[in-house]
Order: C-alpha cells, then sequence, then structure tokens
C-alpha cells in the first residue's frame, strides 16, 4: 500500500480527497433555522431537527447528523414563519363595488415530508399558495359590503380567510398562521370618481342634516330662555310698575342720547324737546 502511495502520488491524493468528502459529507451540520429532508433514492425517508409545536427554534435536532453518502440527499427547508403575497386583483363586493385588493398570508411548514411530496420545494409550495390565498380572498369579500372592510368586522373577515385558507394548506404540510389585506383602493378612472362623488354627497347630505338639527335644538333653546327671562321681568316689574316704566325709560335715553352698543343707532342725530315733554317725565321725578 505504501509502495503504492509511493509510486502514483497523484492518484492517492485524489483517492484521498474522495474519502474525505465521503466522509464529510456523511455528518452533515444542520443549522437551527432549517428542516433537512433526508431523501434516499428520491424518496423521504426521516426528517432532521423538524419543527415541533411548543419547541423553541435551536432545541434537539440541530447540529452535527449522520446520513448515507451518495445513497441519501439533503434538501433543506426553512423552519421560520414565511410569508407569501397575493397578486393584485379585482374583487366585487355584495354591494356591487369593484375593489382592487393586496394580501399575503404568513405560515410555517410543519411537514417536511408531505410538502416534499405534494409541492417538491418551497418555491412552488409559495406559487401555490398564492392562487389559492386570492380565491379564498375573493370568495370572502364577495360576501360582505366594501363599508365593513372600514370597520372592526375586517378582523372576523380575515379570520374566516384563514381558517378556509389553512385547511387547504394543511394537505401540504403548512400552518397558515395569519392573513392580512395590505391595501383595499377603488379601481383608477370612472369608478373611482364615481365612488368619490357619492361619498361626497353623502357627507353633504349628513353636514345638512347635522346643521338643521343644531340650529332647530338652537330655536328650541333660545324660545324657553325668551319664555322664562320674559315671565321672569313680568314677575319682578308687576311688583312696581313704576320701576319698571323708570327702567324701560333709562333704556330708551341711554339708546337715544349715548348710543351704546346693540342700540344700532342710524347715525348723529340732534333732538329738541322741551321740559315738558312726556318723552323726558322721567327726568323731572315722580312728583312730577
Amino acid at each position: 500500500m505504501t509502495s503504492f502511495i509511493r509510486q502514483r502520488p497523484i492518484i492517492s491524493s485524489i483517492a484521498a480527497f474522495l474519502v474525505l468528502l465521503l466522509v464529510l459529507g456523511s455528518f452533515p451540520i444542520v443549522p437551527e433555522t432549517k428542516q433537512a429532508l433526508i431523501v434516499r433514492f428520491g424518496k423521504p425517508v426521516r426528517v432532521l431537527n423538524q419543527y415541533t409545536p411548543g419547541r423553541p427554534i435551536g432545541g434537539v435536532g440541530a447540529g452535527i447528523n449522520w446520513r448515507i453518502p451518495l445513497a441519501e440527499q439533503i434538501v433543506w427547508i426553512d423552519k421560520r414563519v414565511q410569508d407569501v403575497d397575493m397578486q393584485r386583483q379585482q374583487v366585487i363586493s355584495t354591494d356591487q363595488r369593484r375593489l382592487e385588493v393586496d394580501a399575503f398570508a404568513r405560515y410555517r411548514i410543519v411537514d417536511p415530508q408531505l410538502m416534499f411530496i405534494r409541492a417538491g420545494s418551497e418555491d412552488q409550495l409559495r406559487e401555490q399558495l398564492r392562487p389559492i390565498l386570492g380565491s379564498e380572498v375573493r370568495n370572502e369579500l364577495g360576501r360582505i359590503e366594501f363599508a365593513s372592510l372600514l370597520t372592526p368586522e375586517r378582523q372576523g373577515i380575515m379570520d374566516s380567510v384563514k381558517s378556509s385558507l389553512n385547511r387547504i394548506a394543511r394537505q401540504y404540510g403548512v400552518e397558515v398562521l395569519d392573513v392580512r389585506i395590505k391595501r383595499t383602493d377603488l379601481p383608477d378612472g370612472a369608478p373611482l370618481a364615481a365612488a368619490f362623488d357619492r361619498m361626497r354627497t353623502a357627507r353633504e347630505q349628513e353636514a345638512r342634516s347635522i346643521r338643521a338639527q343644531g340650529a332647530k335644538q338652537a330655536a328650541i333653546i333660545q324660545a324657553e330662555a325668551d319664555a322664562e327671562a320674559a315671565q321672569t321681568y313680568a314677575a319682578s316689574f308687576g311688583k312696581d310698575p313704576e320701576f319698571y316704566d323708570f327702567y324701560r325709560a333709562m333704556q330708551s335715553y341711554r339708546c337715544t342720547f349715548i348710543g351704546e352698543q346693540g342700540c344700532k343707532p342710524s347715525g348723529t342725530t340732534s333732538i329738541i324737546l322741551s321740559p315738558q315733554n312726556d318723552y323726558l317725565k322721567e327726568f323731572t321725578g315722580r312728583s312730577k
């Protein structure tokens, strides 16, 4: 053996290198964030570092493992949460509104063997989940009115989409964790302008109704206040009619001669009156 190595050093070096590769390939290192699906002659046989609910990433299964070189290959599958975006598409609500919806789903591969058999790879799995997500979103949004998307009812709609999508995703070894709508818009052009016009008209009608109701309430309050004031004045002045005459005369003098705010005088006016004029009787005293 030693003489063979000495006589053929190049061949011996290549053979040693190949043996080293086989040895290293027999003990793969599985990262904490990956699941290693062992495929033997095209058939999945076992999973290394498989995801287990309730067990944190980095538990038992990661690190150095073994496989049969040449006969077994490794398919790496992500252990973390992944997401898939739905293609932007139009949805018709029950009130015949056309909506353009963007949505996404977050999922985790919980059965790598089933995923490999049904989808083949993670990229192919994502391509198969994308149209399913779009279909479920269309079905659920087509059962509600447009206004419901702007209310807390939206969360219940997304939960329904999640449940429906999860039933289908289980067939691919996938667990759907969440479904969300990123954006909901009206289509550009005439439909969008018509929707804005309807919204503007509805808000203007609502504003007119609120203003009319406010004016009605203000008139009622003013009338009640005037009635209460009149009752108070009548009760007060009825006790002393002479004082009432004096008070009203003083108000008239103030507006006529001083022109205070609230009297609205028409301008500067000169008035010549006799001291015996009835209008100036309050200046002569009660005995006159």
